[in-house]
C-alpha cells in the first residue's frame, strides 16, 4: 500500500516516488576522438555516465566545458571545488585531500573531472556528472561529479567535484575532452530527468 499526500503517491511498496522520470537521450563512443559534444535542452537534470574512458596520452585530465551559444564557444564562467581520495596498488599513499590547484574560481577554463589518467592498456576511468536545470534563465547552473580512475602511477583515484556555471543564460551544449591528446576509447551515456 502506498503513502499518499495531496493526491501524490510518495511511497509505494517501499520505493520513493520523486515525481520525475529518467529518459535515455543518447550515447557516444570514443575512438581516437578529439572531443565528445552533446546538445542540452529543457530537462531539469542531465546525468552523464562515463564508462571505461581511456586516454591516448599518459598523465592527462578528462575535462568538460559548457556553451551558451550552441557550441560556437565553450567558455562559460565556472566556480568549483575538488577533493579526492587515493590509494596505491603497492599500498602506498592512502590519502583524502582537497586540491585547490584543480578547482576553478570564476574561470572559463575547462573543468577537470578525472585526475592524471594512465594510458596503460589496462588503465581506464569511469564516473558520473549531474548537471541541474541548464535551460534556466533565472539561476546559475549547479553540477556534481563523482569519478574513479587508474592514475598513471598506479593509484586508484576517487574524486568528488562540484560547482556551478555562473550564468543566467541557458546552457546549450557540453563538450568533453582530454587535456592533451585524444580520447582513445570509452563511452558516455546521457540521460535526462524531469
Amino acid at each position: 500500500m502506498g503513502l499518499i499526500s495531496n493526491g501524490t503517491t510518495i511511497f509505494d511498496n517501499g520505493v520513493v516516488n520523486a515525481g520525475g522520470s529518467m529518459t535515455f537521450i543518447s550515447s557516444a563512443t570514443a575512438s581516437s576522438s578529439a572531443s565528445i559534444e552533446f546538445s542540452l535542452g529543457d530537462y531539469k537534470e542531465y546525468q552523464f555516465y562515463f564508462v571505461n574512458m581511456h586516454p591516448q596520452t599518459d598523465d592527462v585530465y578528462f575535462q568538460f566545458n559548457l556553451s551558451k551559444d550552441n557550441g560556437s564557444n565553450y567558455n562559460v564562467t565556472k566556480t568549483s571545488t575538488y577533493f579526492m581520495a587515493y590509494h596505491g596498488e603497492n599500498d602506498a599513499g592512502a590519502v583524502l585531500t582537497y586540491d585547490d590547484t584543480l578547482d576553478l574560481a570564476q574561470s572559463t577554463s575547462n573543468q577537470n573531472l578525472l585526475y592524471s589518467l594512465g594510458a596503460d592498456a589496462d588503465q581506464n576511468a569511469s564516473g558520473t556528472l549531474q548537471l541541474f536545470n541548464p535551460s534556466s534563465t533565472t539561476y546559475v547552473k549547479h553540477w556534481i561529479a563523482n569519478t574513479n580512475n587508474a592514475h598513471h602511477n598506479n593509484f586508484s583515484f576517487n574524486t568528488y567535484i562540484s560547482g556551478y556555471a555562473n550564468t543566467t543564460s541557458a546552457l546549450t551544449n557540453i563538450k568533453f575532452q582530454m587535456s592533451s591528446g585524444n580520447i582513445d576509447a570509452g563511452q558516455i551515456l546521457l540521460f535526462g530527468v524531469n
